[in-house]
């Protein structure tokens, strides 16, 4: 993912609430959220090129997403897909904290990147940039986009404060949380990021939602999950040019 807004144990139903976009180069062959063949516990879209995801659950209500942090001057050759981070939590048996511990020995081998792993009691935050480092996050709402965890770029801010406002408003339905991920208003360039690939491309990119026919917002997401571990994923997917391209929502237990 390169955006995501995480409420943590701040919702009477909801133990944990996310808000996310996947922005990628729509030439990279992608699978839709669906149950996974070789898996069938995870719930997830699929990178078919690593064959790893960027942000999924599993059938007892464990999540894991992955962004990479944008860094041009940093290159890691022959590194491992950073999609592995995510899927290695969703298709094993650790908890979150324990995997996330023992992500610091081999996180130094992988490209730039943040990663957040949940389960029924922790909400686990791995990077390794600058140096590998864990945070255990404490109740609250979170954002992350391609710098730090909370860091305050435009963006992140923005879904932060939507979610935030979306948690005190009582309201069931998730209309506004589409909504807030659909957003394409621009960043001012007086609070735009320096992150080495230039102004142009940073206001390209300083949008919730990326619209271009190379590059672009490939899939929103929304997950759900209780206080029992029941809960649901839903995925609305994009094309070129931001031409959407489906939509679809998976159940874990009763939950709706």
């Amino acid at each position: 993912m390169c955006l995501l807004a995480l409420a943590w144990k701040t919702h009477p139903r909801w133990r944990l609430l996310l808000a996310g976009n996947r922005d990628e180069f729509h030439a990279r062959p992608t699978a839709a959220l669906g149950h996974w063949a070789d898996h069938p516990q995870v719930l997830a879209g699929r990178d078919l090129q690593s064959g790893g995801t960027w942000a999924g659950i599993d059938a007892n209500g464990r999540m894991a997403v992955v962004t990479n942090v944008r860094d041009p001057a940093i290159q890691v050759a022959g590194a491992p897909s950073r999609g592995q981070l995510a899927t290695g939590f969703l298709t094993g048996t650790d908890d979150a904290r324990h995997q996330a511990l023992g992500l610091l020995a081999v996180a130094e081998a992988f490209a730039p990147f943040n990663l957040l792993l949940a389960d029924s009691d922790h909400c686990e935050y791995v990077s390794n940039y600058p140096i590998p480092r864990r945070v255990s996050l404490a109740p609250g709402v979170h954002g992350l986009s391609n710098g730090d965890l909370d860091e305050p770029w435009p963006k992140t801010l923005a879904l932060k404060e939507r979610l935030a406002a979306w948690l005190t408003s009582g309201e069931s339905g998730v209309t506004a949380l589409w909504q807030a991920l659909a957003d394409e208003t621009p960043a001012a360039d007086d609070r735009l990021p320096d992150t080495g690939v230039g102004r142009e491309r940073e206001r390209m990119l300083s949008s919730a939602f990326i619209r271009n026919e190379v590059y672009g917002t490939r899939a929103s997401t929304l997950i759900a999950i209780d206080h029992a571990g029941h809960g649901w994923i839903s995925e609305r997917r994009f094309g070129p040019d931001g031409v959407p391209e489906g939509e679809t929502t998976l159940r874990i237990g009763p939950a709706a």
